[in-house]
């Protein structure tokens, strides 16, 4: 079902160029606030200031929003950010949690995406040590448990994992 302030929305993100920076910003309220891995700001201003801060900092930045679930005023939007070119094309996927105001304006738009996993550990030194952390806490590091057996067992265990 479509909705047009979310229409708006995702359109104003997956064409969003410097030219057409002020129209995705007149979409936010004056006071909205903006939240991502980097960046925790408050009104218009702000938030232009850090899409104007991405395009200066990244070759061809193209959002392309690939799902969206709605309820009232909240709507979350799953996300693919590209930029750069070639070899050196990246990509992120994430999610925005966005609510709008009686106006239709967005008040809050939340950005969730993990920039270890998906920016730093390609940085040659510090990913490598990034790596090598998430490994450690992973849990995978610990050994399957047993084939439970066909008959219902209602004695309780305990198992030491070999580190």
């Amino acid at each position: 079902m479509s909705n047009p302030r979310i229409d708006r929305y995702v359109e104003a993100f997956e064409q969003l160029c410097p030219d057409s920076l002020d129209r995705l910003v007149a979409l936010f309220g004056e006071q909205a606030r903006f939240v991502d891995p980097f960046n925790d700001v408050r009104g218009r201003v702000a938030i232009r200031a850090v899409f104007g801060h991405m395009f200066s900092q990244c070759e061809s930045p193209r959002f392309r929003v690939t799902e969206r679930v709605a309820d009232g005023e909240v709507c979350y939007l799953r996300w693919t950010f590209t930029f750069g070119s070639g070899r050196r094309q990246r990509s992120i996927d994430g999610v925005s949690r966005v609510r709008f105001g009686a106006d239709d304006l967005v008040e809050e738009h939340f950005d969730y995406w993990d920039p270890a996993a998906q920016l730093y550990e390609s940085i040659p030194l510090l990913g490598g040590m990034l790596r090598l952390l998430r490994r450690r806490l992973s849990a995978g590091r610990a050994r399957p448990h047993p084939p439970q057996s066909s008959h219902r067992d209602t004695s309780i265990t305990t198992e030491r994992f070999e580190q």
